[in-house]
This record gives structure tokens, sequence and C-alpha cells, in this order.
């Protein structure tokens, strides 16, 4: 579970990089409307860096096998999702808008199964 609060705090600090990066560098060279696609992709970037630290706090105090799941899809969801939205908005190639939502939902699927795992966790009274 360290490993994905490390991995998360890193992937913290590159998504406030990547924010700046499209706030300073970028807003004078893309669109309104890629610039927007860009800051979409650093928000969940961020979203997810800090799904992973708390899916690896959380593990330290009820691990479960489901938790780490959550923490590699987290993991996959960042990259996948973040990758093909910041490229996008670059100008990358339209076909990589067919794979975005994969990183979503691997997004969407780790959130899942961290509530499953803490609610199955028989510690928990409440």
């Amino acid at each position: 579970m360290k490993r994905f609060i490390v991995i998360g705090a890193a992937l913290a600090a590159l998504a406030v990089l990547a924010g700046a990066f499209g706030a300073h560098a970028l807003e004078a060279r893309l669109t309104a409307e890629r610039l927007a696609t860009w800051e979409t992709a650093a928000r969940y970037h961020m979203y997810g860096a800090i799904g992973l630290m708390l899916v690896g706090m959380i593990g330290t105090q009820y691990p479960a096998a489901k938790l780490d799941t959550a923490g590699w899809l987290m993991l996959a969801g960042v990259v996948i999702f973040g990758s093909t939205v910041y490229a996008l908005a670059l100008g990358g190639p339209r076909w990589l808008g067919a794979v975005t939502p994969l990183g979503g939902l691997s997004l969407i699927v780790a959130w899942v199964l961290t509530a499953v795992a803490v609610a199955r966790d028989q510690r928990l009274t409440q």
C-alpha cells in the first residue's frame, strides 16, 4: 500500500505541473476548447492521484485484495485517461478518443472496489 501512496504523491506533483504548463505555456498556443480539454485531463489526473493515495492509506488500515486491485486500476485509469486526453488537447489522433473511456472506466471501477472493500470489512461496525 505504501507504493500507492508514493506513486499517488508523484502523480499529484505531475498533475500540478501539467496544470501550470497548460495555464502558462499552452494558454497562447491552444484554442479555448483545447485548453479546456487540457484542464480536464489535469483535473482528472489529480483526482486519480488523490484516489491512489487514499487507496494506499485505506489499505494500511483495512487490507483487502480488492484494494490492491483498486490501486492498480486507479493507476491505469490516470495513465490511460490522462495521457489520451492530454494528447487530444495537443492535437493527437482522434482515435485516442476511443481509448479514453477505458481510463475512465478503470477509475470508476477502482472507486467502486474501494467502497466495496471498506464496506465489507468486518472490523468496521458503522
